[in-house]
Order: structure tokens, then sequence, then C-alpha cells
């Protein structure tokens, strides 16, 4: 059997772009092969161009809200690839609006793809990683979930119970070998962040955030990698929060800093 055949596979939903994508070129970095998982079948096809690694590499078009087409990937990695090693819960949907304004078919949505897609993942991985030992689930989770903040209802609400989730899924899985484990992100710099975030939005992060600046994708995409690898092989059922240490602090530390400039 050669080397190839013999090396983990990790796959990673929303994987087209940003945080997803990152996460995937980490992995490929440590000579993992990886399935890019996207219901954006165009900029995920760019995106598998972009790696440039077609051995190495399966892309595979899903919505990860879709059961029957989830448990169709993991087929198709099985086929593919004889074994998954890792499972990173990535992809999401976020609607920002008043709990007033959120209609049922966006609140619907939002629950769908950040929380039942993580689960319906889970569900038909576990089966394929029990095959050979077990392995890793990381579910993205998000600041918004730990703290509760406005025009977030759904999306806020989906990741706290994406959290606990990840604590159900690591109560039962340990004993297959698989370990569950949540990354909350704080503000990171990506595309959509650039796109919505207005300065005078990033000037009240940066003044919230004890280091002052938002995260990069590589950075989350660093504690997704330890969390799947052997160095975090005692760790399941927690939420590491990757954030510059926003869950960290309450209200006023920009008047504090501005305190301590003029002290």
């Amino acid at each position: 059997m050669s080397s190839l055949a013999q090396s983990p596979v990790a796959l990673i939903t929303g994987a087209a772009r940003g945080i997803g994508l990152a996460t995937a070129r980490r992995f490929l970095a440590e000579g993992w092969r990886v399935v890019l998982l996207d219901i954006d079948a165009e900029t995920l096809t760019q995106a598998q161009a972009d790696i440039g690694q077609p051995e190495h590499v399966l892309a595979i078009a899903c919505d990860v809200a879709d059961v029957r087409a989830v448990q169709a990937a993991i087929l198709q990695v099985a086929s593919h690839f004889s074994r998954l090693d890792a499972l990173v819960n990535n992809a999401g949907v976020a609607v920002f609006k008043p709990i007033l304004e959120t209609t049922p078919e966006e609140w619907q949505r939002v629950m769908d793809v950040n929380l039942s897609g993580p689960f319906f993942a889970a569900q038909a991985a576990a089966l394929l990683m029990r095959e050979t030992g077990g392995g890793s689930i990381v579910n993205i989770a998000s600041i918004s979930g730990l703290r509760a903040s406005t025009l977030r209802v759904a999306y806020g609400t989906s990741k706290a119970a994406l959290v606990h989730l990840t604590k159900q899924q690591a109560a039962e899985f340990g004993s297959i070998g698989i370990r569950v484990n949540a990354i909350a992100p704080g503000p990171v710099d990506t595309a959509m962040a650039k796109a919505v975030h207005s300065a005078e939005i990033r000037a009240d992060y940066h003044d919230a955030i004890p280091l002052n600046r938002y995260g990069l994708e590589e950075e989350i995409a660093e504690a997704v990698f330890f969390l799947c690898s052997s160095r975090s092989s005692y760790i399941t059922g927690q939420t590491l929060a990757v954030d510059g240490g926003f869950d960290a602090t309450g209200i006023g530390l920009a008047s504090l800093r501005k305190q301590r400039r003029n002290g």
C-alpha cells in the first residue's frame, strides 16, 4: 500500500473560501488528503483548481442541510479515499436582523445549516471513522454562541446549540474513538467581514478585543488542525474561543485604555 493511501483524510464543509479553505490548506501542508465540501459548486471548483493537488483533493458540491446529500457525500469519501480521520463542520449561514424582523424561513434556514448540518455530517462521518479506529470532529461555532449580541438571534442561538451538540457528540462518540470539540472564532478578517464591517464597526471591535485586532483565517485553521491532531489526544467535549480575548472581557475596555494612555 502506498504512503499516499495511508495518509489521513479530512473533510471540511464550507471549504470553498474563507476559514474553510484556509483549514484545507493547513491540512494539506501536513500531508493530509482533504475533501472540500461546499454548496457553491462554481467557487468550489475554482478552489480545487487553485490548490492544484488532484491526488490529494476531492471536491463535492453539497448542501449540508440536505441529509441525503450529506450521506451520499460520505459514501463518496469512503469510495474515493477508503477512510476519514477528521471532520470540520465549518459551513454556516447568518441572518443579521432584529428579532421582530426575522422571518420563520430565515430562522429555519439558519438552524438547518448551522445546527442540523453538523448533526447530519457527524452522524454519517462517525460510521466511516469507526471503521478505521476513530478520528476527530471539530464544529465551528462562534463567539456569538457564547455571548449575546443584537441582530444575531438566529445565528447566535444556532451556534449556542452547536456548542451543546459538541458535548453530546463527545459524550457518545468517545467510546468509538472519536473526539469532538468546537472552535468559537471571534471577529475574523474574512472577505465577508471586510465587505460588511464599516470602519466604525471595526474600531468598536478593536476596542473590545484585548489583542486589539481581528483574527486571521490561518489562525483559526491552526486551532482546528491542533484539535484534529494527535497533539490534542486527551481533549474532547471542549469549546476553544479563538478570539483575541474578546469573550474574556466586559465593558469599558476602550475607556480604560484611554485612561492608561493619559495617566
